[in-house]
């Protein structure tokens, strides 16, 4: 039976409160880009930093029936509905990009769902996804992190339990532990973005369970 430990999960979690502190933050890391850093490459494939900005918040713009007719719109795929949503924001420039993150520090809409989890887990790892290539990282508080953890080790659309199913993930700097079998272990952030698949992560990650879950992200 899988197990976890170090994140609790119960109400007095304010995951609403952690999602807009972490939005904060990566308001705070986009004040801070020049041009040419908004049109970097991110970890997300074929996506600059101003379309996973974009990404992020069109999703705040729509009501909760909004994103559920956009799903609808496109055959319920989630990777054609984003596509969508980036097309509005097309010709956004990085102003408003950065306008439209800071009207949005209090996640809205479908964001706001599970206590507002969804943009705690999206904030932190699309922060990642912007951070890493650009070679600014930065300290995860423990709080936040343990909360996504947890979260991303159910949340379908993340797509993280069956790359880690059968695996032990223990993080080796905050109190955090999931499921049982070979284990994978390190700092919580690349476990964090190993566990959704992003791509040259696992290098920073020990133990007899790595190239199981090196072969499933590349899968």
């Amino acid at each position: 039976m899988a197990t976890s430990r170090g994140a609790d999960s119960g109400a007095d979690v304010d995951a609403m409160a952690m999602a807009h502190d972490e939005r904060a933050s990566l308001v705070t890391l986009l004040e801070s880009l020049t041009s040419e850093q908004w049109d970097a490459p991110t970890l997300c494939e074929r996506w600059r930093v101003r379309e996973v900005v974009a990404h992020m918040f069109s999703y705040d713009e729509l009501s909760t029936l909004g994103a559920l007719g956009r799903l609808l719109r496109n055959g319920m795929s989630l990777d054609r509905a984003n596509i969508a949503g980036l097309a509005r924001y097309a010709d956004h420039t990085p102003a408003q990009l950065l306008a439209l993150a800071r009207k949005h520090l209090h996640p809205s809409g479908l964001t706001a769902k599970f206590g507002g989890r969804i943009a705690l887990a999206d904030a932190m790892i699309h922060q990642q996804d912007i951070r890493r290539p650009l070679g600014l990282p930065r300290q995860i508080p423990a709080d936040r992190i343990t909360t996504v953890l947890e979260f991303a080790s159910t949340a379908r659309p993340l797509g993280a339990a069956p790359r880690i199913a059968g695996l032990q993930l223990t993080a080796t700097d905050v109190e955090w532990s999931h499921g049982e079998g070979p284990e994978v272990r390190g700092p919580a952030e690349p476990l964090l973005m190993a566990m959704v698949g992003r791509r040259g992560i696992t290098s920073e990650l020990d133990g007899t369970g790595v190239a199981a879950l090196e072969g499933r992200i590349a899968a």
